[in-house]
């Protein structure tokens, strides 16, 4: 499969309801990527030959991961993409490389991720696709990322799409985005699809990289791209069960327990056939089998959403009568995160936290980036909610701090005369509307901010 150089970039089809100057300011669709590329690599042959291209290559190189999320259990890349200039545009196939064995895969990529190390990569939302590169052995030393740095330079709209129109005026596919890529033989369309979001990358870094230096903000960007780099892996969340979708329906602790333990054997069994979850069953049956609480396995075998794996589930209710006790939610690290525990339970911190907030957003405009990527809210929560020693900080110190909790150089020579200013608060600005809970707090309906 050879897809040709030319007459890739295909003009936007007529839309008889627009007139032709709205036309006229569509980008043509770039229906297939500018750099072409060969078959499917599947093998150690055609993998040795695509690091040597890439070894001959200049510059930086794009690098793109398709994970099989919402489908399977694992994170576990299925599509590798790779571009260089003079290096090549390449697919690779990572599951013929595993043969059941982690260890083999991460051998087999070793020549890859030496190449991988000698230049800058450039990744477009890092976070998502760093761990399962990781997985196979591609450790990139220096990235740039692109979505962040689109946020520092002050883009309203970071995606790789509107990007690409924005800055290349170019329109990319979008009708596979959430194709299951663990699927064999994939298909010659998803692949056009994977290909194009490596070819548009380096000149993507390019014009991002022109508007950060227009704007005095390149080093911010690179700050941040290495600090995504050099994060650590999450830590596990206790009792995961408690973020079940619909569970404030959920009033009794006997009927947390039946929760708690379906959750379990769903997700033991999502383990083991590699499936995720919710295709097994979906949070909306779980909750809805805790309020029924059938008793006995006939019951649970005649619903539809349960009638599989019926002695798994059954057996799993069984287990929550015999421990229908459930402890109290995990306190959650860090101060709260809702607005009214702070104002009931630390009004002096809730003073801090309502001026540290606009002046922060005051500061955000003024340099054109979210207020969240100017300093993280965690952060700033953390800062307000401790009160100041009793003859103050220094500035030096407030700017330890903000080192000490994660801050970027960057972040900490703009904020930390800022919240110093803020210390000595003790009346509220008139308060913001409540914030809503991230999704992983809101599963536990702050239950935590309260103990």
């Amino acid at each position: 499969m050879s897809i040709p150089e030319q007459s890739q970039v295909e003009q936007p089809e007529e839309r008889p309801e627009e007139s032709p100057e709205d036309s006229a300011a569509v980008p043509p669709l770039l229906g297939a990527p500018r750099t072409s590329f060969g078959e499917l690599i599947t093998t150690a042959e055609q993998l040795a030959q695509a690091v040597e291209e890439l070894a001959s290559g200049e510059g930086d190189i794009a690098l793109d991961a398709e994970r099989a999320s919402g489908y399977r259990y694992s994170q576990r890349a299925y599509l590798i993409q790779i571009h260089r200039r003079k290096g090549g545009l390449h697919l690779i196939d990572p599951i013929p490389f595993f043969q059941g064995d982690i260890a083999r895969a991460q051998q087999a990529f070793a020549q890859l991720n030496a190449v991988i190390q000698s230049a800058e990569v450039i990744i477009h939302a890092s976070s998502q696709d760093l761990p399962c590169l990781r997985e196979v052995g591609l450790e990139p030393r220096h990235i740039f990322d692109t979505e962040v740095a689109a946020r520092i330079a002050g883009f309203p709209r970071v995606g790789l799409g509107a990007l690409t129109e924005g800055l290349l005026n170019l329109r990319l596919a979008k009708e596979h985005s959430a194709v299951d890529w663990s699927i064999r033989p994939l298909h010659h369309d998803w692949l056009i699809y994977a290909a194009l979001d490596v070819d548009v990358l380096i000149d993507l870094k390019d014009e991002v990289v022109r508007a950060l230096k227009e704007r005095s903000k390149l080093e911010w960007a690179i700050q941040e791209s290495q600090a995504l780099l050099d994060a650590p892996p999450p830590v596990p969340r206790k009792d995961p069960w408690r973020r079940t979708s619909g569970i404030h329906q959920i009033k009794r602790p006997e009927q947390l327990a039946i929760i708690r333990e379906l959750w379990s054997a769903r997700d033991e069994l999502a383990r083991e056939r590699d499936v995720a979850p919710g295709r097994l069953v979906n949070d909306r049956a779980l909750v809805n089998l805790a309020i029924k609480a059938p008793h006995s396995l006939s019951q649970i075998a005649s619903l539809p959403a349960w009638k599989k794996e019926a002695a798994r589930w059954w057996s799993a209710l069984e287990r929550a009568r015999a421990n229908p006790t459930v402890s109290k939610a995990p306190a959650l690290p860090g101060p709260p995160t809702h607005l009214r525990i702070w104002k009931d339970r630390a009004p002096v911190a809730y003073a801090r936290l309502t001026h540290a907030r606009a002046r922060l957003a005051e500061a955000a405009t003024t340099h054109t980036l979210p207020a969240e990527n100017l300093l993280a809210p965690e952060l700033v929560r953390r800062f307000c909610w401790e009160d100041p020693p009793s003859g103050g900080r220094s500035e030096a110190e407030v700017a330890q701090f903000l080192r000490a909790a994660g801050a970027r150089p960057w972040q900490v020579a703009l904020t930390s005369a800022l919240l110093l200013s803020i210390e000595n608060e003790r009346e509220p600005l008139i308060p913001p509307p409540e914030e809503p809970l991230p999704q992983d707090e809101g599963a536990e309906s702050g239950v935590s901010d309260l103990s």
